[in-house]
């Protein structure tokens, strides 16, 4: 059955079509999330939210796509920081909701995205940066922190140049946007 899940989220059109589409479903889903707000949600969301997009900030402010290897700040404990940052953003935007059955849905399929995502991504990083790359995969696990940065890569890093060209300050000013307006409507809206 995983077999086919894994056709599915590799299917080259439905994979065009959705990158197409990201945006607009992207905000479709922001507004109705916003509407249903559930204010006893709200706290737990937006801190759930918060380390996730700190994570990412973290991740734009350390990562040279396609021109540096990225070892350093959350890259140092784990290869895939941005979509573990990710995956916590979004559930807490879904935590708004307050449906159980919603969250652990949306961890399936975002299980089965990040782990296509990130095998097609290896494929490419492989033959990108060589040696040093299979040396990092070694030191470094996936999915799961180390509890201590490998033996080339510093956790206290954070590089602003790269930070700003990465689109940190708008992803962090697109975030602060939707918790104001579903902190509205979760709280002041009646």
């Amino acid at each position: 059955m995983t077999t086919g899940v894994h056709r599915l989220f590799n299917h080259p059109a439905l994979r065009r079509t959705l990158v197409r589409l990201r945006v607009p479903l992207f905000i479709a889903l922001g507004f109705v999330l916003i509407w249903y707000a559930n204010r006893d949600w709200f706290l737990p969301a937006l801190a759930v939210s918060l380390f996730g997009e700190a994570i990412q900030l973290w991740c734009f402010a350390s990562l040279q796509k396609n021109q540096v290897l990225a070892a350093n700040g959350p890259y140092a404990l784990v290869r895939n920081p941005m979509y573990l940052g990710r995956y916590f953003l979004l559930l807490g935007m879904l935590m708004l909701i307050g449906n159980g059955w919603l969250l652990a849905a949306f961890t399936v399929v975002y299980y089965f995205y990040m782990i296509n995502r990130v095998r097609r991504e290896e494929a490419l990083l492989a033959p990108t940066f060589g040696e040093a790359y299979a040396s990092y995969c070694a030191a470094v696990p996936r999915y799961l922190p180390r509890l201590t940065p490998h033996s080339g890569g510093r956790i206290a890093f954070f590089d602003w140049e790269t930070f700003v060209r990465n689109h940190g300050p708008r992803n962090l000013a697109q975030v602060a946007a939707f918790y104001a307006l579903a902190a509205y409507f979760a709280f002041v809206r009646t």
